[in-house]
């Protein structure tokens, strides 16, 4: 039985491997993206089972913009397809669902449906579930820098008051302009698959975020997996750079 206090209040997930897993099975890319999202679906439930308040994943890179444009119409389809059946689910659980990324790359239909998603689910309050969509680390750091400056400059009354009020701004303003501001930096990132990197994923939100890499595929990630991460979390020792 996993020790609630030990239990991480943000776990997110860099969901990798679906192409793998369908090459062994013998099937094309497709079904192993429609195999990830049952993997999705058992984290979702095993997350509010144990209590995690935050679960994340990382579902579409803005690098995965550059993947055949034949894919990338397809698990644009499948995102679409997989909230609009989610969906009542979801509400049912108390789940709140919330998209951040770079959404002006997104179809117009595709960011209506997460707006209706977002609205359906707004008062929400048992599980956060944030879907990493169109998203990177980089991409994130350079808009939070120009909103912070934007908005530094709109409330100066002269390039001098804007360049001291910029010199004296701290990492909790400049947190505040992160396109996750308010929610919790990860306390826990997993990446399935065995591959070691971070992928310009939550570069400033991870810094102090434990890592695991597990070799298992993301179609084959489902509760027994969860909680064995969640066990794995439990017996570190996390000290900020610090010592107890």
């Amino acid at each position: 039985m996993i020790d609630k206090a030990k239990l991480p209040v943000h776990v997110s997930f860099i969901m990798d491997g679906n192409g793998r897993w369908a090459a062994q099975q013998g099937k094309d890319r497709f079904q192993g993206h429609m195999e990830g999202v049952e993997s999705v679906r058992s984290c979702v439930k095993t997350a509010v089972e144990t209590g995690v308040r935050y679960l994340s994943v990382f579902a579409f890179s803005e690098e995965n913009w550059g993947r055949p444009e034949q894919e990338v119409g397809l698990l644009m389809d499948l995102m679409g397809k997989a909230m609009a059946a989610e969906m009542p689910s979801l509400n049912e659980n108390g789940v709140r669902f919330r998209v951040i990324g770079n959404r002006e790359r997104l179809s117009e239909s595709l960011n209506k449906a997460i707006e209706e998603c977002e609205a359906m689910t707004a008062g929400n309050t048992t599980l956060d579930l944030i879907v990493f969509m169109s998203y990177s680390g980089q991409w994130d750091i350079l808009q939070a820098s120009r909103r912070m400056a934007l908005e530094i400059l709109d409330r100066s009354n002269s390039l001098e008051e804007a360049r001291a009020a910029l010199m004296e701004a701290s990492s909790d303003d400049f947190r505040a302009c992160l396109a996750t501001a308010g929610i919790p930096d990860p306390d826990l990132i997993v990446r399935t698959s065995g591959e070691s990197r971070l992928s310009n994923y939550l570069l400033w939100q991870g810094a102090y975020s434990e890592w695991l890499f597990t070799p298992t595929l993301w179609p084959d990630f489902r509760r027994e997996a969860f909680l064995q991460a969640l066990e794995d979390y439990a017996k570190r020792d996390r000290r900020y750079g610090k010592l107890k």
